[in-house]
């Protein structure tokens, strides 16, 4: 296979969803992230299925091939506090920090319900590796309202212009913007004691830009409150 001449590239990795008692694999996000790419162009999408811990770890090493000038990984499975499908957080997180620095890894959005519970995880992976973002839901998440959110921050992320890495102000306006057309306080899903959340408590997004001396912080609020000036407003100020 020769080498791929786009910039970019999402790298999907989905186990099956079972949404209902008849979803025979039927369900995926992969046509979405598609549309995403081709809207966005010169840029390539990739994507296996895992299973379990073996099986993430040979998708991730198969379609880590080719350094390209930005990368994201798309994990899209159920998950828990602890778990991605029958992979735990911890491990998902590790071989991520681990692969982008050779691969050029700027992104993770984790479509996963309560992966962003652990928000001190989100951060020491994004500081300790070459991502500049990552993303994910503290909650539950209804599937095709998290999808959608997932690849407007995808589609935001792969706009975003290199010299827009190197400042937090920067990097918030592009998510802001992302954000921006869904009603913060509207329920994306549930907590562990089944009372509704509202996107904007929910969406965990950690941001570290590029260069010495920045660090991983935990930017959703910022984001949010950006994201104001960009909805219609009777006082005008959109």
């Amino acid at each position: 296979m020769s080498k791929s001449n786009n910039k970019n590239a999402i790298l999907v990795l989905e186990s099956p969803w079972k949404l209902d008692d008849h979803d025979a694999h039927r369900s995926s996000v992969l046509p979405f992230v598609q549309g995403i790419a081709k809207m966005h162009g010169n840029t390539e999408v990739y994507c296996l299925n895992f299973y379990n811990k073996g099986s993430f770890d040979l998708a991730l090493e198969c379609l880590c091939r080719q350094k390209f000038d930005n990368t994201i990984v798309y994990v899209a499975a159920h998950g828990s506090k602890t778990h991605i499908g029958d992979v735990s957080l911890k491990h998902i997180l590790y071989r991520i920090n681990e692969n982008s620095r050779k691969f050029n890894i700027k992104g993770l959005m984790l479509g996963s319900c309560f992966a962003g519970s652990k928000t001190h995880l989100l951060e020491a992976l994004t500081e300790d590796s070459k991502l500049t973002w990552c993303a994910a839901y503290s909650s539950s998440c209804y599937w095709l309202p998290g999808t959608m959110l997932d690849c407007a921050l995808i589609h935001s992320a792969l706009n975003i212009q290199d010299a827009a890495y190197k400042t937090h102000e920067e990097m918030q306006e592009a998510f802001a913007q992302a954000v921006a057309p869904f009603a913060p306080n509207g329920i994306i899903g549930t907590d562990s004691e089944d009372q509704f959340v509202a996107l904007s408590d929910s969406l965990q997004i950690v941001i570290q830009p590029e260069g010495r001396g920045f660090r991983a912080r935990l930017s959703s609020e910022d984001i949010f409150e950006r994201a104001e000036i960009h909805r219609y407003s009777e006082e005008g100020a959109f």
